[in-house]
C-alpha cells in the first residue's frame, strides 16, 4: 500500500501472542490498528510527527485522527500557558 503523499513506504512488523488479541477482546485486526493509531499518537505527542503524517499513517483524515486523540489522553493543541495567554490575546 502506498500511502498518500509519500513517495515510498517501508512496513514495520512487529511479533505479539497470538492470544494478545483475545485478552483485549479485540479481533486481531481492531488490535493491529489500535497498534497503530497508539504508535502515531505518541510520535505526534512526542512532536516527532504533524497531525497530517500521523493521520496519513493511519488511512484517515487529519481532522479524524485529531478527533481521536482524546481516546489516547492526547492534546490535540498543546501550547505552553504563555502561549495560550498569548494567543487568547491576540485574538
Amino acid at each position: 500500500m502506498i500511502l498518500k503523499g509519500f513517495a515510498m513506504t517501508r512496513r514495520l512488523t512487529i511479533d505479539y501472542p497470538e492470544n494478545l488479541p483475545d485478552i483485549l477482546q479485540e479481533s486481531a485486526e481492531q488490535f493491529e490498528q489500535e497498534a497503530k493509531m497508539a504508535m502515531a499518537v505518541k510520535l505526534f505527542e512526542m512532536k516527532r510527527i504533524s497531525s497530517g503524517t500521523a493521520a496519513a499513517l493511519l488511512g484517515m483524515d487529519r481532522v479524524s485522527f485529531l478527533l481521536q486523540l482524546h481516546r489516547y489522553g492526547a492534546a490535540a493543541v498543546d501550547l505552553e500557558s504563555d502561549e495560550l495567554l498569548s494567543d487568547v490575546a491576540n485574538a
